[in-house]
C-alpha cells in the first residue's frame, strides 16, 4: 500500500471561525448557512483570490488557509475582518456572524491530497480560539516580518503557553481602525486589591513649562501611590499614552485591568498654583471623590501630599491610610531642582545616547540646588553607568562615580528606589548577582508596583543563570505597564532570559524586538547575533552582525567577554561561541 508524500516547509497560516456559532445555528440554522455562503462569494473567497490565499480545509463555522507570506494572510484577515462587518451592519445583533482570526508562521507538513499538518497550523487554531470576536491575534513568528509593511498597529500581549504546546508563545493583538464587532475585547482580570491608574494631568494654559508641570505633579502622586503595598498602580509610562487625547474611563478601566481612575488639571498663574482631581470608579462611571486646591508653588509637595492622602482614604482601609502617613513626608526641595528631575525622568524614557546625554546637566543642576536630592543623584548613577555599558563612557571611570552617587543618595534617602536601581547596575558591571538580587529586591519593596524594577529583577535573574525565575517578573512588568516606554528594554530582558536558558529562537526572536524599538543599543545584538549564531541562521547573523558593526565598528569577540554581565562562565562561553560562528573576529 502506497503512502502520501510529505513535505515540510514554512508556511503562513491564517485560521478563522465564526463566533457563537452553534447558537446561531440552533436559532436558524438555514438562515445562517445561506448568510455564510453569501459572505463567503461577495467577501471572503474574492478577499482570497486578492491574496493569493489557498483554501486548506473547510468546517461549517470556519476555514483554514495558506499564504505564500505573512503579509499577504494579515493583510487578507484585515480586509475580511472589515468587508464581514460592512457586510453585517444592519443585521441584528443576535444574528450578526462575526469572525475571529488567527494568523501564525511555521513549519507545517504538506501532504499529496493537499492537507497540511504541524505545529505552525495547530499555532494559527489555538490563537484564532483567543482571538476577539472580530479581531486578529497573530503570532510572534509574523509578528516578526510585519512592522513597516502594513498600516497597521500591533498591541504585545506578552508569552501564552497554548494546548499542546511544548513552548509559550508571543501573541499580538491586531489593531484595527475601528472596532469590527459591538463586543468587547478580554480584559486582564481585576487585581485582589485596590487598582488605579492616574491619568495625565491637564496643564490649563498654553504655556510649555505648565505641561512639564502638570507632568511632574502627575509623576509624583503616581509614585506616591505606588508606594504603599496594598495598591496596584499602573505605571506612569503606560497612562502618558493616554496625554492629550479623549478618554472613556470603563474603556481604559477595561483594557488596563483597573477599578479606579484619578484624573485632574493644573493652572499656574504667578507664584500660585490651582490643582484639581477627581477619582473615579471606572465600572460604574461614579465620581467617588473631587476636590480643588490652591497654593503657593513651594506649596506643591504638600497639596501632592493632600491629593495622595484623600485617594488613600476614599478606596483604601485605615491600614493603607496609616502607611500613606508615614511614608508621606518629602524633602522640600526647590522647584527648580524638581522640575529639573521631571525632564529627566522623561529623558530616561527614551534611552537613547542623546537624551542620556541631555540628562546629565539637567540632573547636576537638580543636585547643585539641593545636595541632598536622593532621586537626582540616584539617577545620575544610574545613567552614568547605563550609558558605560552603552559603549558612550569609560566603564572604570563610570564605576568610580555610580559607586560615590549611590553613596550619596543612601545617606540622603534610604527610600528612595533609583539608588537601589542605581547600585544594581554597578553589580552588573562586576558580576556580583547577590547584590544585584538584593538592591533590585529593595527596590521592588520600596516601591512595588515600579514596572521598571520588576523588570530589572528578570535580568538580574538571567545574568545570574535562572531563565526560568526571569520570565515571570518580566511578564509582571508588563503586567504594571503594558504601554511601557521601556517595552525595548523589556524585550531585551526577555531575549537575555531565553539565551541563558537555551532557548536560542525565542532568544533571537526577542533580540530583533528589541533592536526595532531601541535601534541604537548594542547590546540586543549581541544576544541576536550569538542567538542566530548557535541556531546556524546565517542570513539573521550576517544582518545583526551587520548592524552591530555599524554602532560599534571594533567590537570583538575579546571585548564582548569583558563586559559581558552573564556571571556563569559557561553562559559567556556560550555567548562568544554563538558570535564566532556568527563570525565576528
Amino acid at each position: 500500500m502506497a503512502t502520501a508524500r510529505a513535505e515540510r516547509r514554512l508556511a503562513a497560516i491564517m485560521a478563522a471561525d465564526v463566533v457563537g456559532y452553534s447558537r446561531l445555528v440552533e436559532h436558524d440554522e438555514a438562515g445562517t448557512l445561506s448568510a455564510l455562503k453569501v459572505l463567503r462569494r461577495e467577501v471572503i473567497d474574492p478577499l482570497l483570490a486578492e491574496h493569493q490565499g489557498r483554501i486548506v480545509k473547510l468546517m461549517g463555522d470556519g476555514a483554514l488557509v495558506e499564504f505564500g507570506s505573512v503579509v499577504d494572510a494579515v493583510a487578507c484577515a484585515v480586509a475580511i475582518q472589515k468587508g464581514v462587518a460592512e457586510n453585517q451592519a444592519d443585521i441584528s445583533a443576535e444574528r450578526r456572524i462575526i469572525f475571529r482570526i488567527g494568523v501564525n508562521l511555521g513549519d507545517v507538513i504538506h501532504e499529496d491530497d493537499g492537507d497540511l499538518y504541524g505545529d505552525g497550523v495547530n499555532i494559527a487554531a489555538r490563537l484564532q480560539t483567543l482571538a476577539d470576536p472580530g479581531g486578529i491575534f497573530i503570532s510572534g513568528t509574523a509578528y516578526d516580518h510585519l512592522p513597516g509593511k502594513l498600516d497597521c498597529g500591533y498591541e504585545y500581549l506578552g508569552e501564552r503557553a497554548l494546548k499542546n504546546m511544548e513552548r509559550p508563545v508571543r501573541l499580538y493583538r491586531l489593531l484595527l481602525e475601528r472596532t469590527t464587532a459591538g463586543t468587547a475585547s478580554p480584559s486582564p482580570a481585576l487585581p485582589d486589591r485596590p487598582s488605579i491608574a492616574v491619568l495625565p494631568f491637564n496643564a490649563m494654559g498654553a504655556d510649555p513649562e505648565q505641561d512639564f508641570f502638570s507632568d511632574g505633579l502627575t509623576e509624583d502622586i503616581t509614585t506616591a501611590l505606588s508606594k504603599l503595598k496594598g495598591f496596584f498602580v499602573i505605571a506612569r509610562n503606560t497612562m502618558f499614552t493616554y496625554k492629550g487625547k479623549p478618554v472613556d474611563v470603563r474603556a481604559i478601566g477595561r483594557e488596563l485591568g483597573i477599578r479606579y481612575i484619578l484624573e485632574g488639571s493644573v493652572r499656574k498663574s504667578g507664584n500660585r498654583v490651582r490643582v484639581t482631581a477627581q477619582l473615579i470608579d471606572a465600572v460604574s462611571e461614579v465620581h467617588l471623590w473631587a476636590e480643588k486646591y490652591d497654593g503657593d508653588l513651594g506649596d506643591i509637595f504638600v497639596i501632592q501630599d493632600e491629593i495622595t492622602a484623600s485617594v488613600v482614604g476614599r478606596i483604601g482601609p485605615e491600614l493603607l491610610a496609616a502607611e500613606h502617613a508615614r511614608e508621606s513626608p518629602k524633602p522640600h526641595h526647590g522647584l527648580d531642582a524638581w522640575e529639573c528631575v521631571v525632564r529627566a525622568v522623561f529623558l530616561c524614557s527614551q534611552l537613547s545616547e542623546e537624551s542620556s546625554g541631555k540628562m546629565l546637566p539637567l540632573l547636576d543642576r537638580a543636585i547643585g540646588l539641593a545636595p541632598g536630592y536622593a532621586q537626582a543623584l540616584a539617577m545620575k548613577g544610574w545613567i552614568t553607568m547605563w550609558r558605560a555599558f552603552q559603549g558612550w563612557e569609560d566603564m572604570g571611570h563610570a564605576l568610580t562615580l555610580a559607586r560615590d552617587f549611590v553613596q550619596q543618595a543612601i545617606a540622603a534617602d534610604d527610600k528612595e528606589p533609583w539608588t537601589y536601581l542605581a547600585q544594581a547596575m554597578i553589580a552588573f558591571a562586576t558580576r556580583d548577582n547577590v547584590l544585584a538580587m538584593a538592591a533590585i529586591s529593595q527596590a521592588v519593596a520600596i516601591n512595588p508596583n515600579s514596572a521598571f524594577a520588576h523588570g530589572q529583577l528578570g535580568l538580574a535573574h538571567a545574568n545570574g543563570g535562572r531563565a526560568a525565575d526571569a520570565i515571570p517578573c518580566i511578564d509582571y512588568a508588563l503586567r504594571l505597564s503594558p504601554r511601557e516606554a521601556f517595552l525595548g528594554d523589556f524585550q531585551f530582558y526577555y531575549a537575555m532570559a531565553y539565551f541563558q536558558g537555551a532557548n536560542y529562537e525565542f532568544g533571537l526572536s526577542y533580540a530583533r524586538e528589541a533592536h526595532r524599538l531601541r535601534s541604537g543599543h548594542a547590546v540586543p545584538l549581541v544576544i541576536g547575533t550569538a542567538c542566530a549564531g548557535l541556531l546556524g541562521n546565517h542570513e539573521a547573523a550576517t544582518d545583526l552582525l551587520g548592524r552591530l558593526k555599524s554602532l560599534v565598528p571594533d567590537i570583538s569577540r575579546d571585548a564582548v567577554r569583558a563586559t559581558s554581565s552573564f556571571v556563569r562562565s559557561e553562559d559567556r562561553a556560550r555567548l562568544i561561541e554563538g558570535l564566532a560562528r556568527a563570525g565576528l573576529n
